[in-house]
C-alpha cells in the first residue's frame, strides 16, 4: 500500500490542473488521486475516496468554492485549501471561517507552493502572505458598537446580513431567499451604509460579535 499523501484537485481550468499535478508529483511523498472541474461531483467523490488534502478553487462554475467547500466539511476530514487569484477581504474570511484550512494564492512561487501544501498535509493552517494581513486586520478591528444600529435595518436587510454572517456568498443568499443577486448586492450596499461599516468582512465579524454579546 502507497504511503504517499493522497491529494484531490477541484478545478475547472484544465491548464492549471494539469500544471499543478506536475508540480505536485515531482515530490515522491505527494500523490494526486483524482481531478474535478466542478463542487458537486467533488463532493460526491470525496465522500468515496476521502483523501489526505483537497486543493480546492475559488470561482467555478455553477457551485462557487464556498459553497463546494461547506458541502465538502459535512462529508468528508481531509484538510481542504483553497488555491485561488483571489486575494479580496470578503473571500479569504469566509473560506477560513467556512472551515478551509488554508487559502493560497495561484501567483505563488511554485517551490513555496509544494512547502505549503506538504505543510498542510501536517495538520497546520496554511495562508499566503497578503492574507494573513487580511485575516489579522479583520481579528483586530472590530467594529465599535455604537456606531451601528440594528433597528435601522429592514427585516430583509437583518436577514440578509445573518446570511453573511455565516459566510455565505452573495448567489447562495440570493438562491435561500428566491431574489437576484443584484437585489442581494443592492441590499447589501444599503445594510453597510446604515450600520457605518466598509465591508462584507466586517458586517460580518461586527454580526458574530453582536450575538456573542
Amino acid at each position: 500500500m502507497s504511503d504517499k499523501a493522497r491529494i484531490m484537485l477541484v478545478d475547472d481550468h484544465p491548464l492549471l490542473i494539469k500544471g499543478l499535478r506536475q508540480l505536485l508529483e515531482l515530490e515522491e511523498s505527494l500523490e494526486v488521486v483524482c481531478e474535478v472541474n466542478n463542487g458537486a461531483d467533488a463532493i460526491e467523490i470525496a465522500k468515496d475516496l476521502n483523501p489526505d488534502l483537497i486543493m480546492l478553487d475559488l470561482n467555478m462554475q455553477g457551485m462557487d468554492g464556498l459553497e463546494t467547500l461547506r458541502g465538502l466539511r459535512a462529508v468528508v476530514q481531509s484538510a481542504i485549501v483553497m488555491l485561488t487569484v483571489s486575494d479580496a477581504d470578503e473571500d479569504v474570511v469566509q473560506a477560513i471561517s467556512g472551515g478551509a484550512n488554508g487559502y493560497l494564492l495561484k501567483d505563488m512561487d511554485p517551490e513555496q507552493l509544494l512547502q505549503q501544501v506538504k505543510k498542510a498535509l501536517t495538520g497546520k493552517m496554511v495562508l499566503s502572505e497578503s492574507v494573513t494581513e487580511v485575516l489579522a486586520s479583520a481579528i483586530r478591528k472590530p467594529v465599535s458598537r455604537d456606531q451601528a444600529n440594528l433597528n435601522s435595518l429592514t427585516n430583509r436587510e437583518y436577514e440578509i446580513l445573518s446570511l453573511i454572517a455565516k459566510g455565505m456568498s452573495n448567489k447562495v443568499i440570493a438562491r435561500e431567499l428566491d431574489i437576484s443577486d443584484g437585489t442581494v448586492k443592492v441590499h447589501v450596499k444599503h445594510l453597510l451604509k446604515k450600520l457605518g461599516l466598509r465591508s462584507r468582512v466586517e458586517a460580518a465579524v461586527w454580526m458574530v460579535n453582536q450575538k456573542g454579546g
